[in-house]
Parts: structure tokens; C-alpha cells; sequence
């Protein structure tokens, strides 16, 4: 795991974690916002590390790497911590941690809930599938990567992604991801933003927010009608970062 920072390490600190497959620079343009007021700091996960390959073991294993970068740089306080998809599993696993403090929890399409084994399976079958023709530049998976996934400007870094990433870090991250969620009653002084989308698969992230706010009554759940799942901050940063801007100011 590398850590990436922007901005004055004298301001309060925000942390952006990225998702599955998803590289670091999608948040590239918030941090560019975010670090005229904040210290920004997004991690770049295992398995998704573009210089040289490295190995995903388990979401447990990512939020013990960024706690101990929390505690060692950064005093052990975040003003905000934000994850998308993935990285919204990560982040929630992160702000349970003893010795952490986090302000403003933002989850963004985070998948806190076990899933089917057999659902499982399809997936890696089918990411795999994704992967091995990502790797040879299939047409067709680079226009679906465009009009669904990523912005075209992305691209080269999500074919390195897929050109490191092994099948094993594959198979550990949807275990990982999917497996059975503790829902903690964080610090009544950490505020929670749970967005989520409408289409396909948010219907899982919906079922989610709702669990956060029964565990923890401060959750505002923000729901974006007709978008997709990490839509909205992959490609509308601009109005992520107002939305997300608007929760920790107000």
C-alpha cells in the first residue's frame, strides 16, 4: 500500500479511499479541491498498486495498514474519512478501530453485508473473465469500462491495475468484501454520510444506510435517484465534493 498526500499538513487531515479496480487517481480532482482547505490523503491499495504488483489479503489486513499510517502520521484523528464501494467497507472498518478518531464518516456505496456464496462465485468468475480481457485490450470491455466504469482519462491506470492484479488478490477481496459486516455504534461525535444510488446493485448500499442509522442514529442517508453505483464520484466529482463539503461544514 503507498500513501498519496496533497495540501498543508498543518490543516486538518481527510482521507479519500478508493474502490475495486478503481484507481487512486479518481480522486484526483477532489483531492485538488479538498486541499486548499484540507490535508488530503488517499491511500492506493494492495493489488491495485501500478508500479509493482502487490497482493490484497483482506479488508481487515487494508484497515490495519491505514490505521497504523493514521496513528503514526496523522496523531491518530482524521477530520474526514470517505470510502467508495470497497473503499466504504474499508473506511468503516477503519473508523471502528481503537485509537482512531474520525470526525466525519462518509460511505459511498459501501457493501456492508454478507453475500451468497454462490453470488460470490459469479462475481469472480465474472472479474476474472473482465481482467484476462482487460489485459488484451478487448474493444469491448474498454467501451463498457467508458460508458459505465471509469472516464476514459482513467483508463491507463485501470489497465495497469488489471495488468498487476493477480487472480488470488481477486478471489481474497470479494471474500473480504462480502463476508458478514458488524455493524458498530461508533462515537456519538462521529457524524455519518451514507450515500447511495438507485440503479442496479444500490439496492444492496440502500439496505446498508439503513443498518448504519439503526446503529448509529446520526447517519444522514443521501440518496441519488437514477445513478448508479459510484457514479457520482467517479464521474460528477465536482458535485461529490459539494455534497460531501456541505455535510462536514454544516
Amino acid at each position: 500500500m503507498l500513501f498519496h498526500t496533497f495540501g498543508n499538513k498543518e490543516n486538518k487531515a481527510v482521507m479519500l479511499i478508493h474502490g475495486m479496480l478503481t484507481p487512486w487517481q479518481i480522486w484526483e480532482d477532489t483531492a485538488s479541491v479538498l486541499s486548499k482547505e484540507y490535508y488530503v490523503v488517499v491511500p492506493e491499495l494492495d493489488a491495485h498498486t501500478e508500479d509493482k504488483p502487490s497482493r490484497f489479503s483482506s479488508v481487515e489486513k487494508e484497515a490495519e495498514q491505514i490505521r497504523d499510517y493514521i496513528v503514526q502520521n496523522l496523531s491518530g484523528r482524521l477530520y474526514a474519512l470517505c470510502g467508495l464501494s470497497m473503499g466504504g467497507r474499508i473506511a468503516a472498518t477503519v473508523a471502528g478501530t481503537e485509537g482512531i478518531s474520525v470526525s466525519y464518516l462518509v460511505l459511498d456505496g459501501a457493501p456492508l453485508k454478507k453475500m451468497p456464496g454462490i453470488l460470490i462465485a459469479i462475481m469472480k468468475k465474472s472479474y476474472k473473465s473482465i481482467i484476462e480481457k482487460s489485459k488484451k485490450r478487448d474493444p469491448k470491455v474498454i467501451e463498457s469500462c467508458k460508458r459505465d466504469f471509469l472516464p476514459e482519462r482513467y483508463h491507463e491506470h485501470f489497465f495497469k491495475i488489471a495488468d498487476n492484479i493477480e487472480a488470488e488478490s481477486i478471489n481474497n477481496i470479494l471474500d473480504s468484501v462480502f463476508s458478514d459486516f458488524q455493524f458498530k455504534t461508533y462515537d456519538s461525535s462521529t457524524k455519518i454520510l451514507f450515500m447511495h444510488g438507485t440503479k442496479g446493485n444500490e439496492s444492496v448500499s440502500k439496505k446498508c444506510a439503513v443498518k448504519m442509522k439503526k446503529a448509529n442514529p446520526q447517519t444522514v442517508i443521501r440518496c441519488f435517484d437514477g445513478y448508479a453505483h459510484a457514479q457520482l464520484a467517479c464521474f460528477e466529482p465536482e458535485n461529490w465534493v459539494n455534497e460531501v463539503s456541505a455535510f462536514i461544514k454544516g
